[in-house]
């Protein structure tokens, strides 16, 4: 439930952002500011648990072959984890700079959770620690289906729903600076965020899925193993 109350709180923010990106601005927030990648970072989030099929090997997979394409180009890679298996997975991989992490978020998080680990990736993008930040997560699709995604956090891409740049801009009071930093952090928290609830939906229906089929084999086996025992025993008994 919380997924589906998100996605159209984020549509809505895509298209108000993607305006404003469109904008003829004098002013360029520096989170909209294209720059040469030489250092990137992927905000990975995964599972605390496991118990729950492919599903973070999928999106570790997924964002492996990513990290290789950026490290043939000499782009040094760094990686922020929102959960354990991405924590554990990430901090012990050769190559690659393990930034920061959150665990133990549960299943209904809250945006105060996940405020200092967005923070610490949005204060290295301003320092120039990075170029470029990504959003690593599992979309889900439907019960039997979750989508391993990569998508660019900073510097903001403007939607492909916003036609084309505008001749035009808004009026910002007290001053755009102001006003745009505080739109771009509640943008990039509330992506963040409906990463997370995407996952934590594809966490569930993953582990129920893994959980039917444990379940059956394990109803399988015993049917096999009761017939070899009473044919055992029917073989004693003559």
């Amino acid at each position: 439930e919380q997924m589906r109350t998100m996605r159209p709180y984020v549509r809505g923010m895509l298209g108000l952002v993607g305006h404003i990106a469109r904008a003829n601005s004098e002013y360029k927030h520096p989170f909209m500011q294209e720059r040469e990648p030489r250092r990137i970072a992927y905000l990975v989030v995964s599972t605390d648990r496991g118990l729950c099929g492919g599903l973070n090997n999928n999106l570790f997979r997924r964002i492996l072959a990513d990290m290789r394409e950026w490290q043939a180009k000499g782009v040094e890679v760094g990686v922020y984890a929102i959960g354990s298996k991405a924590s554990q997975f990430f901090r012990r991989l050769n190559g690659v700079t393990f930034a920061g992490h959150a665990a133990k978020i549960g299943d209904r998080p809250t945006l105060a959770e996940l405020v200092g680990i967005v923070n610490l990736a949005l204060d290295a993008y301003r320092e120039g620690r990075i170029d470029r930040l990504y959003v690593a997560t599992n979309v889900f699709v439907n019960t039997m289906t979750q989508q391993p995604t990569i998508r660019q956090l900073i510097p903001l891409v403007p939607g492909e729903d916003v036609e084309s740049r505008h001749d035009w801009d808004y009026l910002y009071e007290p001053a755009a600076p102001e006003i745009l930093d505080h739109v771009m952090r509640r943008y990039l928290e509330v992506l963040v965020y409906q990463a997370v609830v995407e996952n934590i939906a594809s966490e569930h229906a993953a582990r129920m899925v893994a959980m039917k089929a444990a379940g059956d084999n394990a109803g399988k086996l015993i049917n096999e193993l009761t017939l070899i025992y009473n044919k055992a025993r029917q073989a004693a008994i003559t």
